[in-house]
């Protein structure tokens, strides 16, 4: 007979953190995106990937040609994608504020995080959030921060207590490097 337990864990219901990546290969003509899906332990659910050669870079201004680079990626990867995170979390220093606040509008909300001792550029549009614990970040929400007591701010509050804000971009990049080893693009837009 088993032995009767209760998992004291709420995670379930919490639902899922998306965590968008977006990296400029050295060639400078390619780019890498990931979305990668966890629950609110940090557990592994999805991982969604796709990468982009840039078109001819002389007719492109540097700002819109990143900008055109996030916003395909990004639409690739949210069409691929089977599961709606509760919240999407991208760092504040690859992904600009444009994209969420003008380019791609999302039913969830969006927080850029900018590490500590990094300058991030935000939109007025923006809600910005400072943490402190457990490390010094800052958060820039759209179109607002969650709630207080929503399951979308809860499950942000277990990640931030668990050390998971900025830990699952390291892992996506390993992934990114794990699938894409050389530097032949796949999709061209």
């Amino acid at each position: 007979m088993p032995v009767p337990y209760r998992d004291a864990d709420e995670v379930e219901e919490l639902g899922t953190a998306g965590f968008l990546k977006i990296e400029e290969r050295s060639s400078a003509s390619e780019f890498l995106a990931a979305l990668f899906l966890v629950n609110a332990r940090g557990e592994p659910l999805e991982f969604a990937y796709n990468r982009i050669e840039t078109p001819n870079t002389v007719l492109w201004r540097p700002s819109d040609l990143r900008r055109y680079v996030e916003r395909k990626l990004t639409a690739s990867l949210l069409q691929v994608c089977s599961r709606v995170p509760g919240l999407l979390l991208c760092l504040a220093d690859e992904i600009g504020s444009e994209l969420f606040c003008q380019d791609i509008h999302l039913s969830i909300p969006v927080g850029r995080i900018g590490e500590p001792l990094k300058v991030a550029a935000h939109s007025a549009t923006e809600t910005q959030e400072r943490l402190e614990e457990p490390t010094d970040v800052h958060v820039f929400w759209f179109p607002g921060s969650p709630a207080s007591e929503s399951v979308e701010r809860r499950l942000f509050s277990r990640l931030s207590l668990h050390g998971l804000l900025i830990e699952p971009f390291q892992r996506a990049s390993l992934g990114l490097r794990e699938v894409y080893p050389d530097g032949h693009a796949s999709v061209s837009p």
